[in-house]
């Protein structure tokens, strides 16, 4: 450290060096050309991150076809001259005239970059993935500034240019909004700034978008701050590692961020801007209908009276067997339940030429729409929402959407009869025997019937006698069959209200509600969660409660069931005889907690919470964040196994803007609450992490992390427990009531360090929790903790917002820690601007956030 002070040029020279090297280009010759026949042969840029050469489109389509683009390493293509593929005669010339052409087998020219006779004198690609083509003192053209479908860091888009993908389009506004487009007509998406920033479609100086390399995609302008206005984070925000991460256009109209790990080939989505795939205009084409199969969109035709214009590509829309104008008899409708036609500006403006929007009844809308000219109304559309909007559908393009959610009717005219999409069925009809089908069919249903029937009946039987006491032990032998399904089983909240005789027996509160007591028709010991401030209606707090009970893990808590009736939202675990681990941790107000942990029951707890929340972020089908990570919520069975509760929980709060939360929005507990949190950043899964970090310093110490005392000189636990650790004081941190225990101080060291580097303040910094368990187990080798992270002895005690603001420009950055100087430069959010910090303003800024 004191060399460097004494000698400030080294780096510089040692940055500027850096520099020199991330802004290498690798020149390109006029006169060198690349064949399709050979995608072996590239142009690289120095680093080799970046190459221009044919990639395959597809290796199964015979003869098979190519693109010329400009791709990362493992071959994610950002940039192709051209949209569409080429066969394997191609070739891609920078002719010594300067210009950079695409030409086929023929010769003919398939795409130009148009700089032929303006001086261009060399090519090259850089390490950003730039493809700049110079004359002796200028760019003349860059691929940066000719975008095709995808955005990179670095990258500049500013208003003017647009991304393409068939009839798709994205653009930036001169106000700052983000839009994706149909066909250059209708927008069925838009983003602008946040409110705080006060744009109201006021025209920005010169605003451009730039997707930043840790996950950011913002605004920036001379009248915004410096970071830019943060419009959409990816999901793996501030992940380290050679991650490329960036935007684009798909062919099926949506906009995503993707990261790419360097040379895997892989593409990962980290964030669309149309969260509801059907909700994107013209998906399924003219008159298709998108539904979902599973979780998978798919395009049918809305009933037998049409067929595909392209069976082969369902996505090209449908078109009538029969055109109205030819109908050899009446005109009628088709009603198609739970579908909505999709209306965007303009068409629901003004009775604009394609959609004419009334207040009416269903059948009022769809008689409007048959009485209607033949040559005129084509379809419509009545929401049954409470608004009453009818929309006439005019001869134009008409996509539909269908899912038993919407609240909505269509009707489009057709050519009577209407011949309905038959259902799934090995009972199709066959002509040659019809009458021995038709009589299958009979015996079927009649059997079906009768079955409905008894059902019916024994149902009825049971719910009336259940509750007699002659039937007792059936009705438990009955419901305990439904426990053994292992689905969720739905409970009626008056059988919830007895079950916990009332809700009297209260085991605990938290934010997310209180939990009671219960015992179940069967005889099962339950804890029932009586859940606040859930807004989501029945339909996605079912969906939430799937998810829950779909993760299945040793140490996590099981979802029995769950009760949602009118506003009553409830959840109901299994029972941890134990309790929770704050009661085995932490001595009571008169010095007796009455309970008592050795340091191996310590240990196994802290492994098996590592081992849980592990799976919730990297071993389930999503990544399941917590947010709420504290010893209440690590709950103890009979053997002391640690179990974690209260996951999947977050999701069900309705945080409409959950990046600008306040702190009273806020659902952690203080104490446990990563920086992120107060800095108004994104809630990722290493907020989780840092709270897990906390959990496990107070696991060894036997102390809240944000307790003071005299024998900590009055410090907060945490900042104190750091500084013993740098001088070593292993057995000064450790629960005193393990003095006299046998105690592995291997572990017990492994444990600190381990917990050190979860509270890191910045994300990127922290492990991920399977390199945790692994540091834990002593797999994973330890490194040095960082040297920033000294806490300064003078803090602050109270954390107001403002100054979570006022650090919040340096939390987002994913920088190394400083080891060499007193001083550093941290970049900001925005365009490589950096703003000079002292190492004791750090010290007290991450001492301040990380024991908030």
């Amino acid at each position: 450290m004191k060399m460097i002070n004494q000698n400030p040029l080294s780096l510089f020279f040692l940055l500027y060096t850096l520099f020199l090297a991330a802004t290498a280009v690798a020149s390109i010759t006029p006169g060198s050309i690349l064949y399709a026949s050979n995608t072996n042969q590239v142009w690289s840029s120095p680093n080799n991150t970046f190459s221009v050469g044919f990639i395959p489109v597809n290796s199964q389509t015979s003869p098979p076809s190519f693109l010329a683009a400009i791709y990362y390493s493992g071959g994610v293509p950002i940039w192709t001259a051209g949209t569409n593929p080429v066969d394997i005669t191609a070739s891609l010339q920078f002719l010594s005239n300067g210009a950079l052409r695409l030409l086929n087998g023929s010769g003919n020219i398939v795409w130009d970059s148009n700089t032929d006779n303006l001086g261009v004198s060399s090519a090259s690609i850089d390490e950003t993935g730039n493809l700049v083509l110079n004359n002796s003192t200028t760019t003349v053209w860059s691929s940066f500034d000719n975008p095709v479908d995808t955005i990179v860091p670095s990258q500049n888009f500013t208003v003017g240019k647009t991304l393409r993908s068939g009839v798709y389009s994205f653009s930036l506004l001169s106000f700052g909004n983000i839009t994706l487009r149909w066909n250059n007509s209708i927008t069925y998406w838009s983003k602008g700034l946040n409110s705080s920033y006060n744009s109201d479609n006021t025209s920005l100086t010169s605003p451009s978008l730039e997707l930043q390399s840790i996950g950011t995609l913002s605004v920036f302008d001379q009248t915004l701050p410096s970071v830019g206005a943060i419009l959409a984070y990816s999901n793996d925000y501030a992940e380290a590692g050679n991650i490329l991460r960036f935007l684009k256009l798909d062919n099926d109209g949506n906009l995503r961020i993707y990261s790419s790990q360097i040379g895997s080939g892989t593409q990962t989505v980290r964030w669309a801007a149309v969260e509801d795939q059907c909700r994107v205009f013209g998906y399924c084409g003219n008159m298709g209908i998108c539904s979902y199969n599973d979780t998978d969109p798919i395009c049918m035709c809305p009933s037998q009276n049409f067929e595909f214009v392209d069976p082969e590509d369902t996505r090209k829309g449908c078109k009538r067997k029969v055109e109205i104008n030819d109908c050899p008899g009446n005109v009628t409708m088709l009603d198609l339940d739970h579908t909505l036609l999709l209306t965007y500006p303009p068409q629901s403006i003004f009775a604009g030429a394609e959609s004419e929007v009334f207040f009416v009844a269903v059948s009022a809308c769809r008689l409007n729409c048959l009485m209607d000219s033949v040559s005129s109304c084509e379809a419509s559309t009545v929401l049954s929402d409470g608004t009453g909007q009818c929309y006439l559908k005019r001869s134009g393009f008409i996509p539909g959407y269908s899912s038993p959610s919407l609240p909505s009717t269509s009707h489009i005219k057709v050519c009577s009869p209407v011949l309905r999409n038959p259902l799934p069925s090995s009972l199709a009809s066959d002509k040659s025997n019809g009458w021995r089908v038709q009589g299958w069919v009979l015996v079927i249903e009649g059997i079906a019937i009768v079955f409905g029937l008894l059902s019916l009946e024994t149902g009825l039987w049971l719910w009336f006698c259940r509750n007699r006491p002659r039937f007792g032990a059936f009705s438990a032998q009955y419901t305990l069959l439904e426990y053994a399904s292992g689905a969720p089983v739905q409970f009626q909240y008056k059988d919830l209200q007895r079950a916990t005789k009332g809700f009297k027996e209260i085991l605990g509160s938290g934010g997310f509600g209180s939990v009671y007591k219960g015992v179940v028709d069967n005889g099962m010991v339950v804890a029932v969660k009586q859940l606040e401030g859930i807004e989501q209606g029945e339909k996605q707090f079912r969906m939430e409660v799937a998810t829950i009970s779909s993760t299945h893990h040793l140490n996590l808590v099981r979802l029995v069931g769950f009760c949602s009736e009118g506003r009553h939202r409830l959840l109901v675990y299994e029972f941890m005889k134990s309790g929770s681990l704050d009661k085995f941790l932490f001595i009571t107000e008169n010095n007796q907690s009455g309970k008592f942990l050795n340091w191996d029951q310590r240990f196994s707890i802290a492994l098996g919470t590592a081992k849980a929340i592990t799976y919730l972020h990297e071993e389930c089908r999503d990544c399941i964040v917590h947010c709420d990570i504290k010893p209440e919520n690590i709950l103890l069975d009979e053997n002391y196994a640690a179990k974690v509760s209260d996951f999947g929980l977050a999701k069900l709060i309705n945080t409409k803007e959950h990046r600008y939360r306040t702190l009273t929005s806020i659902r952690g507990t203080r104490g446990y609450l990563a920086p992120e949190w107060l800095a108004n950043l994104p809630i990722t899964s290493k907020s989780d992490i840092f709270s897990y970090g906390m959990v496990l310093l107070e696991i060894v110490s036997g102390r809240r992390n944000f307790e003071m005392s005299a024998e900590t000189n009055m410090k907060k636990f945490s900042i104190w427990a750091y500084q013993e650790f740098e001088k070593g004081n292993v057995s000064g941190i450790i629960d005193k009531r393990l003095f006299d225990q046998k105690v592995d101080m291997e572990q017990v060291r492994r444990a600190i360090q381990v917990s050190l580097w979860c509270v890191q303040d910045q994300p990127s910094q922290r492990p991920k929790m399977g390199k945790v368990v692994q540091m834990l187990e002593g797999i994973a080798d330890i490194d040095r903790l960082p040297s920033h992270l000294a806490m300064a002895e003078e803090f602050t005690t109270e954390i107001t917002t403002d100054f979570s603001s006022n650090i919040s420009n340096f939390s987002t950055v994913s920088a190394p820690a400083p080891t060499t100087s007193s001083s550093f430069n941290v970049s900001g959010a925005g365009r490589g601007s950096s703003t000079s910090v002292s190492e004791s303003s750090l010290e007290k800024a991450s001492s301040a956030l990380l024991l908030s």
